[in-house]
């Protein structure tokens, strides 16, 4: 239930994280929000990273064997990583409809799970 539980709460983290550090690309579409200067971009971004944290630290916390969770911190942040990639592909794919997702991509992404196999290998 541990195991389960830190994935949902990284994937959340990571969904905040990945509109955090490119949703502003997106945003600047809006007439108001491209009127605004750098700093405020930055102050909108972390707030919305403040969001991230709320999910991460907990989810790292309880994940981690040495605070009785299932998994290592090697397999904690390849976990993470491979989240991350996920949701950030998910998050291209629907709001930047100018991407494409080719090959190359699922080959790349095919390795990050055999990644995470070899991780979790004893």
């Amino acid at each position: 239930m541990k195991a389960i539980l830190t994935i949902c709460l990284l994937v959340l983290s990571n969904s905040f994280m990945t509109l955090a550090w490119y949703g502003h690309l997106k945003f600047a579409e809006w007439k108001w929000f491209s009127k605004l200067g750098l700093i405020a971009i930055i102050l909108i971004s972390w707030g919305i990273a403040l969001f991230e944290y709320l999910f991460q630290v907990p989810a790292n916390r309880m994940g981690y064997s040495g605070n009785g969770g299932p998994f290592s911190l090697l397999q904690l942040k390849v976990i993470q990583e491979v989240i991350t990639l996920v949701v950030f592909v998910g998050f291209t794919l629907l709001v930047f409809k100018t991407e494409t997702f080719r090959v190359n991509h699922v080959i790349a992404f095919v390795l990050l799970i055999l990644s995470v196999y070899f991780m979790f290998k004893k």
